[in-house]
């Protein structure tokens, strides 16, 4: 190849700007990942009392979405079963059981297997998100690939025209 030819072909320099154009336009995809993090400051505001309301949220969701609220609220449901028992009335009985039991403990429980299953869909959305970026790096080095070869092409059908 002469110094002519390779002056055609585009620099690394060349080929960065074009990529820095190339994602200013919207048809252009650039990877992100989304945090939490992120999300936090859309679903509660971004002012003061939007951070001290999703503050105080998540503290109390990770304080009653845990196993040992659920035991705690299984004691206390268990307080009032004994004069529900001796009321003796089957209707006080079933008020205790989805009351009292029913909503203390569960309400825990279901958090808990919440947090279970959004931990795991987090990790696979890292993981997923890491396998997406790595194949748009390889797409976009293709892309540099075959544009460098369309141009090969052009100055080889100038020299043979």
């Amino acid at each position: 190849m002469t110094p002519t030819d390779q002056a055609a072909l585009p620099t690394q320099e060349a080929h960065q700007q074009a990529m820095d154009v190339a994602r200013q336009s919207p048809t252009q995809h650039v990877p992100r990942s989304v945090k939490k993090e992120q999300i936090s400051a859309e679903v509660h505001g971004s002012g003061p009392m939007g951070r001290v309301n999703a503050w105080l949220a998540v503290r109390i969701t990770k304080i009653v979405g845990t196993m040992y609220c659920a035991y705690v609220f299984t004691a206390i449901a268990f307080v009032a079963l004994p004069s529900a028992i001796s009321d003796g009335h089957l209707t006080v009985l079933v008020n205790w059981l989805s009351s009292n039991f029913l909503q203390l403990v569960l309400l825990p429980i279901i958090i808990v297997g919440q947090n279970v299953i959004s931990t795991a869909q987090d990790k696979r959305a890292e993981a997923d998100h890491e396998t997406l970026t790595a194949l748009h790096t390889m797409n976009v080095q293709q892309l540099q690939i075959l544009n460098t070869q369309q141009q090969i092409l052009e100055l080889l059908k100038t020299k043979t025209a």
